[in-house]
């Protein structure tokens, strides 16, 4: 059951780097076009917040089964991780219930963008880092330690930061639509 909760997650992560790839040609297009992607953007954008939500019960629901039920023990940096997106759960559920976009923006890509930091550090050091030691003696698991690696390059830190890249993403094409909603309320 493990393997295969690892192996979903994993190809989650590579669905979710596909997502990536596609919003930034999307936002790219969008700025370079201005009418081009109007009715993509306004799909994407009108459901941006309810999109991150699901992002992050996913990322948090994985990190969760991974410490709580796979007993993998979390390094320091797995735990700012998780402090940059657990509180997202919450942020977006109460945005979408109080339909309140500009706070959860605000404070979602603040904790997006400075989680993406640290599971970009912490991927570097994983996989390309071989001086740097990151945590003291005192903690019960190395940093630098892959407990998993799926397809050569997936490391639970990789799918922190996609999960991040895609939360912040998401928030991006929102931003986008709702300036453009003001426009053309201001053009009217």
């Amino acid at each position: 059951m493990i393997s295969n909760v690892i192996n979903l997650l994993s190809i989650l992560t590579m669905i979710g780097q596909a997502i990536i790839v596609f919003l930034l040609v999307v936002v790219l297009v969008a700025l370079v076009k201005k009418g081009s992607m109007r009715t993509l953007i306004d799909y994407i954008g009108k459901n941006a917040i309810t999109c991150a939500l699901v992002v992050a019960i996913i990322a948090t629901a994985g990190s969760l089964f991974l410490s709580e039920v796979a007993h993998f023990v979390p390094c320091r940096l797995c735990w700012f991780q998780r402090i940059f997106m657990y509180p997202q759960v919450v942020i977006y559920a109460i945005a979408l219930w109080k339909k309140e976009r500009f706070v959860s923006w605000v404070q979602g890509m603040a904790l997006s963008i400075i989680g993406a930091v640290f599971a970009s550090y912490h991927y570097y050091i994983q996989m390309f880092a071989k001086t740097v030691k990151p945590c003291s003696t005192y903690d019960p698991v190395s940093c630098t330690e892959k407990v998993v690696i799926h397809y050569g390059y997936i490391t639970i830190p990789l799918m922190a930061l996609t999960a991040f890249l895609m939360i912040i993403l998401y928030l991006v094409v929102g931003k986008i639509r709702e300036k453009r909603a003001q426009t053309v309320q201001t053009a009217q």
